[in-house]
């Protein structure tokens, strides 16, 4: 089974909830293929029904099931994509979140830190030349307004092991994100690939499921917005004019941000996509 050239598609990772749902239920909507990627088995075939339900248009929705701790299931991923996509229009790497601790993985990566930047890097990394091939194409990031508790990217402990940490894991783990989008918007400009970054909100989701006590505790307490809110911002930036123009740069609510200043250190930005490299080469990726 293939998806219909002739017709736009987006991938949504972490699709099986909060905000990937919203935006793959919205863009189906909307008449796109729409690919996503969930780890939980119930959560992913509820997702399945709900999001089928909201198709119109000629949409459609297909279910990748996949844990971007491990860094072999997203390699895995990206070739069933490939397998399935004659085209990708949009990426839009959402899937990450906050641990109650940190956590070392099956392949010795830091599970905060693989799940929101490396998984995401390698994934785009190998659907590169799907989307160059359906250019002007779209790489949409979600990060966080928890990049600002950095004031710069500690390249003498990538993953945050020495932070004690997984809060602070997931704080730089968010900038790396806006670092990527950054140098990916520089990289692929001339090959038609614009990378954009956003900010969701405190969203009512399941981000915290994961998340240490105090963390549960802010997210309670916290004035949270429905997914739809973000997810409308991420349709906005893979569907407007304005999302495909001018990349790397920062979102929220449907408008342009400026991040914080460690975001917008252009150089940190090369030099993380150098160390993401050499780190997956370790790994054997």
């Amino acid at each position: 089974m293939t998806l219909d050239a002739t017709r736009p598609v987006a991938l949504v990772t972490g699709a099986s909830a909060g905000i990937g749902k919203a935006a793959a239920r919205m863009l189906v909507a909307k008449g796109w293929q729409v690919i996503g990627t969930g780890r939980d088995p119930a959560r992913s075939s509820a997702a399945i029904a709900e999001i089928e339900d909201a198709a119109d248009n000629g949409g459609s929705f297909t279910m990748l099931r996949g844990d971007f701790d491990s860094m072999a299931q997203v390699k895995r991923l990206a070739g069933e994509v490939k397998a399935l996509a004659p085209r990708l229009d949009v990426l839009v790497n959402n899937a990450g979140g906050v641990r109650d601790r940190l956590i070392a993985t099956e392949e010795g990566t830091e599970a905060t830190f693989a799940a929101n930047h490396l998984a995401p890097f390698l994934l785009t990394r190998e659907l590169l030349p799907l989307l160059r091939g359906s250019a002007p194409s779209r790489v949409i990031a979600v990060s966080s307004s928890a990049h600002r508790h950095s004031q710069g990217f500690n390249f003498d402990d990538l993953q945050s092991l020495g932070t004690g940490h997984a809060v602070a894991g997931y704080c730089q783990a968010k900038l790396a994100n806006i670092l990527f989008t950054r140098e990916l918007a520089r990289r692929e400009a001339a090959n038609g690939v614009i990378a954009q970054a956003m900010h969701p909100g405190v969203v009512d989701s399941n981000f915290a499921s994961h998340g240490d006590q105090a963390m549960k505790q802010h997210m309670a307490a916290a004035d949270t917005v429905s997914p739809d809110e973000p997810a409308e911002t991420i349709v906005w930036l893979a569907t407007s004019d304005e999302g495909g123009r001018d990349g790397g740069r920062y979102f929220h609510r449907l408008a342009e941000e400026v991040p914080g200043d460690a975001a917008r250190d252009d150089a940190a930005a090369a030099r993380l996509w150098d160390e993401s490299e050499k780190l997956l080469a370790s790994l054997g990726f």
